[in-house]
């Protein structure tokens, strides 16, 4: 299979997932790692038979095709900009950026571009199964839906002033999924939101429980769950209701094996973390991600998305400060 050459920008947790990813996944191969941190771009590039190199040489090569945006939040639009510019074949994690007003200006620029934002949860194979059945008609006319993303443990507390905030930062995954699942856009959003894991976060100006309920036009309704902490893994759970039933995608334990006795049953435990529950869906994105550099896919999750997406964040924001519903024509 011919190879496409890709750059990597950013060195950190997601970059590291996605270099590692790149570098296994036929029709890749991982050229170049940028991170302004030398000796991080040099260890990256050791471990993944790439080369470290500055921004500038390695949008110049002719021979890359495809570029990871997986830099600091703050530099991911001007990253995926400058990549587009250059012609490549863009994958960015998410948001594209805090400020929707930012990205609103930046949208014409990204018309026609093989433009990839990271949503990995749409390749998840258990939420893609339950989304195939849910279009399918199995569970009649969909209704309404019930999302749950709980963190096994709150961040600390560093992390909490540059992260864009509990919806922009996480909630945001889920008003994706929202939106992929429910086949309509949300119409209006209600959002309310305690801090109720670390005194820290809130005292740094944030929340860390939410519960968000979005409505369509036609009144289909979604119920996302979030919190910071769980204290029993990463829990991860989707429900679809319908005329004729519900379907449901649960966690993922470590194995099946259960033990019973006098004092009860006992099972492996759920997924400790992000890395863990998703690697199948970070590697599957990566794959996906080849296919749109050698035109042989569009795009599952593009910039339209994300605007979307960071529509959503804000209006449950706003919903959180004002205490009230929010209809998304009040954020256009």
């Amino acid at each position: 299979m011919t190879r496409i050459d890709v750059v990597l920008i950013g060195a950190g947790r997601m970059g590291q997932v996605h270099g590692a990813n790149a570098a296994r996944t036929p029709g890749l191969r991982l050229r170049y790692v940028v991170d302004p941190r030398p000796e991080a771009a040099r260890a990256m590039a050791a471990a993944t038979g790439a080369d470290p190199a500055s921004l500038e040489q390695a949008l110049t090569d002719p021979d890359v095709g495809g570029v990871l945006v997986c830099s600091s939040t703050d530099q991911h639009l001007d990253n995926a900009l400058q990549a587009v510019a250059a012609g490549k074949a863009v994958f960015c994690e998410k948001p594209i950026d805090l400020d929707l007003g930012k990205v609103l200006a930046a949208q014409p620029r990204f018309e026609g571009a093989r433009f990839l934002l990271g949503f990995n949860r749409r390749h998840d194979p258990h939420f893609r199964a339950l989304k195939r059945r849910v279009d399918a008609g199995a569970v009649g006319a969909l209704e309404s839906l019930h999302i749950v993303n709980h963190d096994p443990a709150a961040p600390p507390p560093h992390f909490i002033p540059t992260s864009g905030g509990l919806f922009k930062d996480f909630t945001i995954h889920d008003l994706d999924m929202a939106r992929w699942l429910l086949g309509e856009e949300p119409a209006e959003v209600f959002a309310t939101a305690s801090c109720l894991v670390d005194p820290e976060i809130g005292r740094l100006g944030d929340v860390d429980t939410a519960r968000t309920v979005l409505r369509t036009a036609s009144g289909r309704l979604c119920v996302i769950s979030n919190t910071r902490r769980s204290g029993y893994g990463y829990d991860q759970r989707i429900e679809a209701f319908g005329s004729a039933g519900m379907i449901a995608a649960g966690n993922v334990s470590r194995d099946t094996v259960q033990v019973l006795g006098e004092s009860g049953a006992t099972a492996a435990p759920i997924a400790r973390d992000f890395p863990e529950r998703y690697a199948e869906s970070y590697r599957a994105q990566i794959a996906h991600f080849a296919e749109v550099a050698h035109g042989r896919a569009t795009p599952a999750s593009g910039y339209a998305d994300g605007v979307a997406a960071l529509a959503l964040a804000e209006a449950c924001q706003r919903s959180m400060r004002e205490g009230r519903t929010i209809s998304l024509q009040e954020t256009r």
